[in-house]
């Protein structure tokens, strides 16, 4: 199908233009929280409609519109990736309905997409994503231009004018000297389009500028928790599911249709959130996330990058599944690489990381008992000094990664994240592939088991009865935050989170889609 092939194409370029400005466009995120991750966001949410369009099998053009929509909203992330994904809403519903592709019919498209942007906010704020995609409507609607590249041109003309103003138009942004950073990351995925169509290369990335203290230093948000999760039913009602979220807190966004929605809020009780949620119907891809902590980590990877801030050192990291890879990239890991139980990275994958940092220092983190042995050896054969910290698990990985700091040494963050992974307390759900006694504990093929310190404690076929039990041994002893890193394909965590809420009242959450292979429920507490 060749609208299929055109899109893939176009996609790709938009998603291609916002990687290579992501990081700038984190940097500049203060408004509505200073969390410095909407240039990620947005990167994120473009991928998911990326990987959907690879495996698509749409055979006209409506089906086509209903799967980016649909991909769209399934991999939106954070406030401006679920505005981006309302964005796309409107324009793939008209675009879907048009015999064909022209000037006037993107034009009736990008009106179609401001207008379900502003649909779905309720307080609609001027100097952010919203105006910025409704002076593009306006210029589609009266540039004139008759040719689609025309058009784009014309719209990445006043995109840059529009983001420009938003730094008169939000007192945050004007104090901070920044323009809005979903704003931002909108004029750059148009810019992407705007080549795709046009034939050009992509233009290269403006260089980032350097940021004043005021931008560095932000309020923490009002709220801690950024709480994002799926509801999937028959006859959901949106407004009904508002009025019971609203009064849990901020930056409440409640989109999709009768059958999922996409829910984005700020707050302070995420159990509550979730449990308004279950009401209304099954909950999935839960993601909970401590702005507070992220506000800590963009100001002092910001005061890093201001003048004589060279980093000391680095971080390359080795995680399955794409959720824990952007926890380690969220935390400041540069290289990623791919591999974990089962799936081993080469030495010479390490060793490539390793060389491809901007620092004279690296700590490696190998998360797997199976990979230390070759962190090991890569670290010998590297370049430049390089500290193993021989993590075993994800879980004891991302405990090390917060306590990185680029301004110190390889061999003292060494140091400080041995000390870190020290006090943790890690435990997994696994599937037992042939029925065994492990530890005591009887398992049957295909039956859940959980591993509390590398030691089976549970065992059963209930995915809530084994998790809770394994949940009862991290939290025999006294522990503030509790992580939960869900696996490729795992059972929902509804019912356990709201257990947590209640029995634990004041214990920290940390909920994310980790997406590992092999472990549906990955635990730690510290």
């Amino acid at each position: 199908m060749k609208d299929l092939e055109t899109l893939r194409e176009l996609v790709g370029a938009a998603s291609a233009s916002l990687e290579r400005n992501r990081q700038r466009i984190d940097d500049l995120n203060v408004y509505p929280v200073p969390d410095g991750d909407t240039g990620t966001n947005l990167a994120l949410t473009v991928r998911g409609i990326v990987e959907a369009l690879e495996g698509s099998r749409a055979r006209d053009r409506p089906e086509l519109a209903r799967e980016t929509s649909r991909a769209a909203l399934m991999s939106a992330r954070g406030n401006s990736g679920v505005i981006l994904s309302q964005i796309v809403r409107g324009a793939a519903e008209m675009l879907g309905e048009a015999v064909a592709i022209d000037a006037p019919t993107i034009a009736r498209a990008v009106r179609a997409a401001s207008d379900e942007a502003y649909r779905a906010v309720r307080k609609p704020v001027e100097g952010t994503m919203l105006s910025v995609i409704r002076e593009l409507a306006e210029e589609a609607e009266t540039s004139g231009a008759d040719t689609p590249a025309a058009l784009l041109a014309a719209l990445v003309r006043r995109g840059e004018e529009a983001v420009a103003r938003t730094r008169e138009q939000l007192d945050v942004l004007r104090e901070a000297g920044v323009v809005d950073a979903g704003g931002a990351g909108l004029l750059e995925l148009v810019r992407g389009l705007a080549a795709a169509i046009s034939g050009e290369a992509l233009p290269e990335a403006p260089p980032a500028r350097e940021l004043s203290l005021d931008a560095v230093h932000q309020e923490y948000s009002r709220y801690r928790y950024c709480t994002l999760f799926l509801i999937e039913g028959e006859g959901l009602d949106p407004g009904g599911l508002e009025n019971g979220l609203e009064r849990l807190g901020d930056s409440l966004l409640v989109v999709g249709d009768a059958s999922a929605l996409k829910v984005h809020l700020h707050t302070d009780q995420p159990g509550a959130a979730l449990s308004v949620g279950t009401e209304a119907g099954a909950i999935a891809g839960v993601e909970i996330a401590d702005m507070h902590r992220q506000t800590e980590r963009r100001e002092e990877r910001l005061l890093e990058a201001l003048p004589g801030g060279a980093n000391a050192s680095a971080v390359v990291a080795v995680a399955a599944g794409e959720g824990n890879r952007r926890l380690f990239e969220k935390l400041g890991a540069e290289q990623v690489v791919s591999g974990g139980q089962t799936m081993n990275p080469p030495t010479a994958d390490l060793l490539a990381a390793l060389e491809a940092v901007s620092a004279d220092e690296v700590v490696l983190l190998p998360n797997n008992a199976n990979v230390v042995m070759t962190a090991d050896q890569a670290a010998r054969l590297a370049r430049r000094a390089v500290q193993v910290v021989p993590t075993e698990s994800i879980q004891a990985g991302l405990a090390a990664a917060v306590a990185f700091n680029p301004e110190r040494s390889a061999q003292e963050n060494a140091a400080a994240m041995r000390e870190a992974v020290a006090a943790l307390a890690t435990g997994e759900v696994v599937v037992a592939w042939r029925a065994a006694t492990v530890d005591g504990v009887q398992a049957r093929k295909g039956e859940y088991l959980a591993r509390f310190e590398g030691t089976a404690v549970a065992a059963g076929a209930s995915f809530h009865e084994v998790a809770r039990r394994l949940v009862e041994h991290l939290l025999s002893e006294q522990h503030d935050v509790l992580t939960l890193l869900t696996g490729e394909g795992a059972p929902p965590l509804d019912g356990l989170l709201e257990e947590l809420a209640e029995r634990h009242p004041h214990l920290e959450l940390d909920v994310h889609e980790g997406g590992q292979p092999h472990y549906p429920l990955l635990l730690s507490a510290e």
